[in-house]
């Protein structure tokens, strides 16, 4: 029986990822700051033997090294790693303040830096693992008011193929995700506050992109679901758009 491992997973497509661990008889060990969230999700489940939650802040490590050693406690090892939780601050690099660019790379790249250091140690002793990062279509260069957004996910991407390179002899692999625009949870709450409903939004997006519609929670999730089983145990170092064709 696999453990999965996701940083997020109250929300989102995190949260998708989720229910389909749970469906495919996964372990599944989860955290963000909301008890309450995490709490609902364990109890809604009717898995709560194959669920753990962690409370954190991902603006402050200290707790990500506890997550880890929490989870070995419960399950005993990590199969794979899903990097979901992101923040979306809306700066241009001339607007941009120090404070929002600290929370973005605490969030976006030292949260998950420090905890693949801990879950890569386990990888390596069982001799195999997959790691999952989320990216997004603004890695490549991003809309002008998202520069620290892109540059910390363009960055992901280097870690990301830096682990396939150089863990590959451990049977660990990594691959990254692009996501693209998607009515999440956080997407919809950032519109809201500019005034546009979420129809509103979905119809902007369909004109934009060129497949004709925005990603909904649940498009990303069965490539995150192979990248996780065994039929992508030869697979690292890969990059798979899910955006509607948004930047290409």
């Amino acid at each position: 029986m696999k453990t999965v491992m996701i940083l997020g997973g109250t929300k989102g497509v995190g949260k998708e990822v989720l229910k389909s661990c749970l469906n495919k008889g996964y372990n599944v060990s989860f955290c963000g700051r909301n008890s309450d969230e995490g709490n609902e999700i364990i109890s809604s489940s009717k898995s709560e033997n194959k669920l753990y939650f962690h409370k954190i802040d991902l603006n402050n490590i200290n707790e990500i090294e506890n997550f880890f050693i929490q989870t070995i406690n419960r399950f005993g090892r990590i199969d794979a790693l899903v990097l979901y939780a992101g923040i979306t601050p809306v700066a241009s690099l001339i607007d941009t303040e120090e404070e929002d660019f600290d929370s973005v790379f605490n969030v976006n790249l030292k949260a998950p830096y420090f905890l693949i250091k801990h879950v890569l140690k386990s990888m390596i002793k069982f001799k195999t693992g997959s790691i999952v990062f989320f990216g997004s279509a603004h890695m490549d260069y991003g809309m002008k008011n998202r520069t620290a957004y892109a540059l910390s996910k363009s960055t992901l991407y280097t870690l990301s193929t830096h682990i396939a390179h150089h863990y590959a002899e451990y049977g660990i692999r990594s691959n990254y995700v692009v996501m693209g625009w998607t009515n999440t949870e956080g997407e919809i709450e950032l519109r809201a506050t500019e005034g546009m409903s979420e129809e509103e939004l979905k119809n902007k997006a369909a004109n934009i992109l060129p497949m004709g519609r925005m990603l909904n929670n649940t498009d990303p999730v069965p490539a995150v679901m192979y990248f996780i089983s065994d039929d992508s145990a030869m697979t690292t170092g890969s990059l798979i758009r899910i955006t509607a064709g948004q930047y290409i």
